[in-house]
C-alpha cells in the first residue's frame, strides 16, 4: 500500500511538472530554423533513446539501469526550452519502458507508471536547478553554464536513485540506505562520462553540427567499457562475497549452517527470497526463509513436492553422495530473472551447502552417540539407576567434598529369592522385580543420597548425611535403622507377573568417616557385611572388622610398603614406550611401578596402588616414582634421546599444595626440562570443586610441565573436563580400544576424540593397543600414536634406551609394524 501510495504521489507530480512545464513562456528565436514542434520530439527521441541503451545490474532484491538519461539531459537543456523537459521526459522514458517491456521484462503498467514518474520528477528538479544557475537554452557552453548544467545532472541522479531506492525500500520492508548505496555507486562512473558526452555534444553542435557523425563509434566505446568494468566490478564482489558466504557455513550446528547459509545467500544473490529446507535424520522437513529486509525465520514444513520451478527461481537439491540433506530456493524479481552466470554461481553455493549441513548433521550424530554412550556408562539400562561405575564415581566425589571424619553410611542390597521367580516366573517377571526393587528405593532414597544397581539382584544406597552426635555408636544405629525401615517397606506385598509377592532384601551396613576409605573400600565391607546378614538368617547386618581379614592384611601391606620405599630395590619402575602410528618414531614413555615383594613376590600396581592412596604414604610413594622417572629422563637426555616421560598422579595428590614445589626441586635436581615431564591425570578431578586443585595444576603449568587426561571418555564429562582443564594429551580408554571393531558406538567415541583433539591442537594416545587389527583401526580412524603389547611390553629401564635409540633411528621410509616378540 505504501509503495502504491508513493508511486501515484510522485506520477501526479511528474504530471503537474509536465503540464505546468508546457504553459511556461517560450523564448525561441524568432528565425529559429528547426522550430518547436521538432525541438520537442528530438527531446522525447533523446530520453526514449537514452532508456533503451542501457545497462543492469542486480542490486538489493532489484535491478538497478544504468542508462545514458544525464547526457540526453545535458543536451536537450541546450536544445529544448527547459519548461518542456518534463514533458518530453514523461513521454520519451514512458514509450521506452513500455517498448523494452514488451520485448524483454515483461513489466507490469504500474511499474512503467512509477519509473516514467520518477525520472519524470528528477527531470523537473534538475531543470529547476540548472535554469536557477543559468540559461543554456541555445547558449554556448561557458564555464558557468557548464557548472549550471553539472549542479542539474547531478540533482538528476540524487533524486531518481533516492526515489527509487525509496520503493524498492518499501517493497522488500528494508532500510533505504542499502538500495541507495548500491544505485549510486553503480551509477557514478558512467555519470561523469554522461555529463562529459552532453557537454561535447552541445559543443560540437555550436561549432559545427557535422562533427556529430563521428561520435557514433566513441560512444559505442564508451558503452562497452561501461558494461566490461561493472562486469570486472560486479564479478569481484560476487566471488569475495562468495567466500565469505562459504567460510560462514563452517559451523557444527543446522541451525548455525542454515542461518549463515540464508544470510549469505541474500548477499551473494541479492534475490527477494531465499529459503534452506533441510531433511533430518527422521524424515522431518524445517525450512529456514530471508527475505530482502533481511528478516530471518524458521518452521517445520512438509516434504516439499518435486516440480519446475519459475523462471525467476533457482531450486537445488542438496546431496552428498547418496545422502539427501535439503533443497536450497533462490527467488529473484519476477523482471529480472537469473543469469546464467547466476546459475553457476547458485551450484557451486549449493554444493558448499550441501557439505556444510551434512558435516553438521554428522556432527549431531556424532553428540548423540557420544551423550548416549556417556549416558549408557553410567545407568543401569533396565532400571535407570546409577551403575557402578557411577556410584564408585560419584560416591568418591561426595566423600572429597565432606569434611574429614564426617560419618558416612552405605547399603548394599540383595533381592532374596530373586534367582527362584526367574527360574520359576522367567527373566521378564525378574526384570519386573528389579525394575519394582528400583522404584521403590528411588522413593524412599533423600536428597543427598546416592543410589545405584550394582549388577544382578545387588543395589547400594551411599547415606551422606548420618548425623554427627557425640556417641561414636550412633551413626552406626542410625544407619541400622534406615536400612532396617528400607527393608521393611521393600516388603510391602507387590504384583509381579501376575503373582502376589513380597520383595524381601538381605542388607549389608558399613559406616566410615569421610576420608578414611574410598567407596571401593566401603562396597568390600558392605559386601562382607551383607553375606553375615545373609549367613546370620537377618535381613540387616553390620560390617564387622574381626571378621574381615582383608583389613588386617593392608595394614600390613602398608607396613610393607614404608620398609620398600627405604630398602630402594624392592619397588622398580618399568617402562612401555608410545609410538608413532605412521612412523614407528618414540612419542614418549609410560613410567610404571611394580613391587618385587621379598615374601609375596611380584605385586602389580593393583594389588598396592588403592591401600597407598588412601594412606598417608601417598605423598612419600608419589616423590619416590618421581625421582626414579626422572632420574631414567635425565640418562636419556644424556644419550641425546629427548623423549618425554609421564608418571600417573592420583587425584588426592593435587590436594597438596607442595606438589609443584617439590617436582620443581626434582626437575632442577635431575637437571630435566620441565617439557619433559608428563603428569597422567584421570576425569575425576574435574568433579572436585576444591581450589587447591586448580591452583596446584595451574602451578604445574606455568612450570612448563605437560597434562595428560589418562583413560580419556570414562568420565562424567569428558568434554566438560577438557573446558575446564588445559591439557596437552589425551590417552584414549583401553576399552574403547578393545571394542571399537565390534561396536560402532565405541569405534565413534574414538572417532570424535581423535577429531577433537585435533581441533584443540592436543596429542592423541591410544592405550591397550594389543592387535595389528587395532592398530589398523585407530590408524583409518586418524589417531596418530599408540602403545601396547602389540608394540611393546613394559621393560626395566637399563632395556629402554636401547629401543628408543633404535626407534629414533629408523626412517619413515624403512617403517615396519612394531610389536613385542611374543605380543598377540
Amino acid at each position: 500500500m505504501g509503495l502504491h501510495l508513493l508511486t501515484a504521489a510522485v506520477a501526479g507530480t511528474a504530471l503537474v511538472a509536465a503540464v505546468v512545464g508546457l504553459n511556461l513562456p517560450v523564448r525561441l528565436p524568432s528565425d529559429d530554423p528547426i522550430g518547436g514542434l521538432p525541438r520537442f520530439g528530438i527531446a522525447v527521441a533523446l530520453f526514449a533513446l537514452s532508456q533503451l541503451v542501457r545497462l543492469r545490474f542486480r542490486a538489493a532484491a532489484g535491478v538497478v539501469s544504468i542508462t545514458w538519461a544525464e547526457a540526453a539531459l545535458v543536451v536537450c537543456l541546450y536544445l529544448v526550452p527547459p519548461g518542456w523537459l518534463p514533458a518530453a521526459a514523461l513521454i520519451g522514458v514512458a514509450l521506452a519502458w513500455t517498448a523494452l517491456s514488451v520485448v524483454d521484462d515483461g513489466r507490469t503498467t504500474w511499474d512503467i507508471v512509477r519509473i516514467a514518474g520518477t525520472q519524470t520528477a528528477a527531470v523537473a528538479l534538475a531543470v529547476a536547478v540548472t535554469t536557477a544557475l543559468g540559461q543554456p537554452l541555445l547558449a554556448a557552453p561557458t564555464p558557468t553554464l557548464v557548472l549550471a548544467v553539472a549542479a542539474g545532472a547531478v540533482a538528476y541522479l540524487l533524486a531518481s536513485a533516492w526515489l527509487g531506492g525509496v520503493m524498492l525500500a518499501l517493497r522488500h520492508g528494508m532500510p533505504i540506505g542499502r538500495p541507495l548505496l548500491a544505485a549510486l555507486r553503480g551509477k557514478l562512473l558512467m555519470f561523469v562520462g554522461n555529463v562529459l558526452t552532453g557537454v561535447l555534444v552541445v559543443a560540437l553542435i555550436e561549432i559545427d553540427p557535422r562533427w556529430l557523425l563521428l561520435l557514433p563509434a566513441p560512444l559505442w566505446l564508451l558503452q562497452q567499457t561501461y558494461r566490461q568494468r561493472l562486469h570486472v566490478d560486479r564479478e569481484r564482489r560476487t566471488w569475495r562475497s562468495f567466500a565469505e558466504t562459504t567460510a560462514a557455513l563452517n559451523q557444527l550446528d543446522e541451525r548455525g549452517v542454515a542461518s549463515a547459509a540464508v544470510a549469505g545467500g541474500l548477499a551473494l544473490f541479492e534475490p527477494e527470497r531465499v529459503d534452506v529446507e533441510v531433511v533430518r535424520g527422521d524424515g522431518r522437513w524445517r525450512r529456514y526463509r530471508g527475505d530482502a529486509g533481511g528478516q530471518v525465520t524458521d518452521r517445520e514444513i512438509e516434504p516439499p513436492a518435486d516440480g519446475e520451478p519459475a523462471p525467476e527461481e533457482l531450486v537445488r537439491d542438496l546431496s552428498v553422495g547418496e545422502t539427501r540433506v535439503g533443497r536450497l530456493r533462490v527467488r529473484y524479481p519476477g523482471t529480472a530473472p537469473p543469469s546464467g552466470r547466476e546459475r553457476d554461481v547458485f551450484a557451486a553455493f549449493a554444493d558448499a551447502l550441501a557439505a556444510a549441513l551434512h558435516d553438521a548433521a554428522t556432527n549431531r550424530e556424532l553428540r548423540l552417540v557420544a551423550a548416549r554412550s556417556s549416558y549408557e556408562a553410567v545407568h543401569d539400562p533396565l532400571t535407570g539407576l546409577a551403575n557402578r561405575a557411577a556410584l564408585l564415581s560419584q560416591g568418591d566425589q561426595a566423600l572429597r567434598q565432606l569434611a574429614h571424619g564426617q560419618p558416612v553410611a552405605l547399603l548394599l542390597l540383595d533381592v532374596d529369592q530373586f534367582k527362584e521367580v526367574n527360574d520359576t516366573l522367567g527373566h521378564a517377571a525378574g526384570d519386573q522385580l528389579l525394575r519394582l526393587t528400583a522404584n521403590r528405593l528411588d522413593g524412599l532414597a533423600r536428597p543427598g543420597d546416592l543410589l545405584a544397581r550394582l549388577g544382578g539382584d545387588e543395589f547400594a544406597l551411599l547415606l551422606t548425611s548420618v548425623p554427627v552426635v557425640a556417641d561414636r555408636a550412633a551413626p552406626m544405629a542410625y544407619a541400622l535403622r534406615q536400612a532396617r525401615d528400607i527393608a521393611d517397606r521393600l516388603a510391602a506385598p507387590a504384583e509381579v507377573a501376575g503373582v502376589r509377592m513380597s520383595v524381601e532384601v538381605s542388607v549389608g551396613v558399613v559406616v566410615a568417616a569421610a576420608g578414611t576409605a574410598d567407596l571401593t573400600e566401603l562396597l568390600r565391607r558392605a559386601d562382607i557385611a551383607m553375606y553375615q546378614a545373609k549367613a546370620g538368617g537377618g535381613s540387616v547386618a553390620a560390617y564387622d572388622s574381626a571378621r574381615d581379614a582383608a583389613s588386617t592384611d593392608q595394614l600390613a601391606l602398608l607396613a610393607e610398603l614404608r620398609e620398600a620405599l627405604q630398602a630402594d630395590d624392592q619397588l622398580v619402575l618399568v617402562l612401555q614406550p608410545a609410538v608413532d602410528l605412521a612412523t614407528g618414531a618414540p612419542t614418549g614413555v609410560e613410567a610404571l611401578i611394580r613391587w618385587r615383594h621379598p615374601r609375596r613376590g611380584w605385586l602389580g600396581p593393583a594389588d598396592f596402588i588403592r591401600p597407598v592412596e588412601n594412606s598417608d604414604q601417598l605423598g612419600t610413594f608419589t616423590r619416590y616414582v618421581l625421582d626414579k622417572a626422572l632420574g631414567v629422563a635425565a640418562g636419556w637426555a644424556r644419550e641425546g634421546l629427548n623423549i618425554p616421560i609421564s608418571v600417573n598422579l592420583s587425584a588426592r595428590s593435587l590436594l597438596d599444595h607442595r606438589l609443584p614445589g617439590e617436582i620443581a626441586d626434582a626437575l632442577r635436581r635431575h637437571q630435566v626440562p620441565a617439557d619433559r615431564l608428563v603428569l597422567e591425570i584421570t576425569e575425576t578431578v574435574v568433579m572436585s570443586e576444591l581450589e587447591v586443585i586448580d591452583q596446584v595444576l595451574g602451578a604445574l603449568r606455568s612450570m612448563g610441565v605437560q597434562l595428560a587426561v589418562d583413560d580419556f571418555g570414562t568420565g562424567f564429562s569428558s568434554l566438560a573436563f577438557l573446558t575446564r582443564i588445559t591439557v596437552d594429551e589425551l590417552k584414549v580408554d583401553r576399552s574403547f580400544v578393545l571394542q571399537m571393531a565390534d561396536s560402532p558406538e565405541a569405534a565413534a567415541i574414538v572417532r570424535h576424540t581423535v577429531g577433537m583433539a585435533h581441533e584443540l591442537g592436543l596429542r592423541v594416545v591410544a592405550e591397550g593397543v594389543e592387535t595389528a587389527a587395532q592398530r589398523s583401526a585407530l590408524v583409518e580412524l586418524g589417531c596418530t600414536a599408540a602403545q601396547g603389547y602389540h608394540f611393546f611390553k613394559p621393560m626395566p629401564a637399563d632395556k629402554i634406551a636401547a629401543v628408543l635409540n633404535s626407534l629414533t633411528r629408523q626412517t619413515p621410509h624403512n617403517v615396519r609394524p612394531l610389536r613385542a616378540d611374543d605380543a598377540s
